[in-house]
């Protein structure tokens, strides 16, 4: 059976102008942190490779090379010399440890770990963590992760009837990491703010750069893009750094969503903003299905008679069927929720939503950005 084929057909109607998307959508007011970051100061990925261990028989296997050769150098650098071919490591496995380094970390900081199997473990539950550097990208050591791991799930069973609930291979140390370098960022030497819009919009920076004058009475910030907004020290400000950011982050600004619908096709989910609007189109919509079944049947010779021999021989059958096609028109200025219920009415699935969002933008009648994941 193959999946549905579906036809769509989209005809812009008229040739008026389509409406500015988002036109009739009501700013909202957000605080300026809200919708900013300040460039250089940002978390970092960490990365480890660690063992846990104290396993029930559900660790790593013998044919997993790299867990003995990890638990064989672990031993040597206790002073136990073996061989990596006479270790057994059912009751450990071989992990990936991953955390976030917050902005202003400082030595003897904790933060949370995420432990998850390398190898071919079952499960993880009741493991400890031994002692685990954590390195950036710069290669450097800025985090120590140890402890025992939490993982909200469990397995029952055995024989083939197993229950597993959540998932056993990844598992979290709350507090497990301690951070071992200091990445405070000296805010003493800096005598401009770059704040970084997470959308970039020149209307919303315009209004970001005109709040902060407002407030300090003085042209500080200006919009360098549709990103960036350097704030400068006002001459003779007196205010330490930490309290201009407090002071500008707490400003409210009128912003306007982003009019833009994201689907993904894996599974089948569409996400769209109130803001998006639809010009003129038609959507015609069908189902093709064709099913081909191959059947197989034995030949025998008739009784007594010579050189016959039995075969098998293949019947196909192909079959096509095709419903007729459904017609949903939409006018000018359409919303999301007439397009989804047009297209509940002609029985169209979420993968089917996906296939003609992307028609729609093609054929110039979606306003919004689209956005395939």
């Amino acid at each position: 059976m193959l999946p549905k084929h579906i036809v769509i057909l989209l005809a812009v109607l008229g040739l008026a102008p389509l409406a500015r998307a988002g036109a009739d959508e009501k700013p909202r007011g957000v605080q300026i942190k809200d919708v900013t970051t300040i460039e250089g100061i940002r978390d970092n990925p960490l990365l480890g490779y660690g063992v846990v261990v104290g396993l029930s028989r559900t660790g790593d296997s013998q044919q997993t090379v790299f867990s003995t050769q990890t638990l064989s150098n672990l031993l040597q650098r206790m002073g136990v010399q073996i061989p990596a071919t006479s270790v057994r490591v059912n009751n450990m496995a071989a992990v990936f440890v991953t955390a976030t380094l917050p902005p202003f970390a400082r030595p003897g900081m904790k933060i949370d770990v995420t432990v998850s199997s390398a190898g071919d473990a079952k499960s993880l539950a009741g493991g400890l963590l031994l002692l685990t550097p954590l390195r950036a990208a710069d290669g450097n050591v800025y985090a120590e992760a140890q402890g025992p791991l939490t993982l909200g799930g469990y397995s029952a069973g055995g024989s083939g009837n197993v229950k597993i609930v959540n998932h056993l291979t990844v598992g979290r140390v709350p507090e497990g990491g301690i951070v071992e370098r200091d990445t405070a960022v000296n805010l003493t030497s800096m005598t401009t703010l770059s704040l970084l819009l997470h959308d970039p919009d020149f209307e919303a920076a315009r209004d970001i750069a005109g709040a902060i004058n407002k407030e300090m009475g003085n042209e500080v910030a200006h919009v360098v893009d549709s990103r960036r907004v350097d704030v400068a020290r006002a001459a003779g400000e007196t205010g330490a750094i930490p309290a201009l950011m407090a002071r500008i982050g707490s400003l409210s600004v009128n912003v306007r969503p982003p009019a833009k619908v994201v689907v993904n096709e894996r599974t089948g989910t569409v996400v769209m903003g109130g803001s998006v609007t639809l010009g003129a189109c038609s959507i015609l919509h069908g189902n093709l299905a064709i099913e081909i079944a191959t059947r197989y049947e034995v030949s025998q010779p008739t009784p007594l008679s010579k050189g016959g021999e039995t075969v098998v021989t293949p019947d196909t059958q192909v079959q096509a069927t095709e419903t007729q096609a459904q017609l949903v028109q939409l006018k000018e200025g359409a919303t999301v929720e007439e397009l989804v219920h047009g297209l509940q009415t002609i029985g169209a699935t979420a993968r089917d939503v996906v296939s003609i969002l992307q028609a729609i933008k093609a054929a110039g009648a979606l306003e919004a950005d689209l956005e395939v994941l």
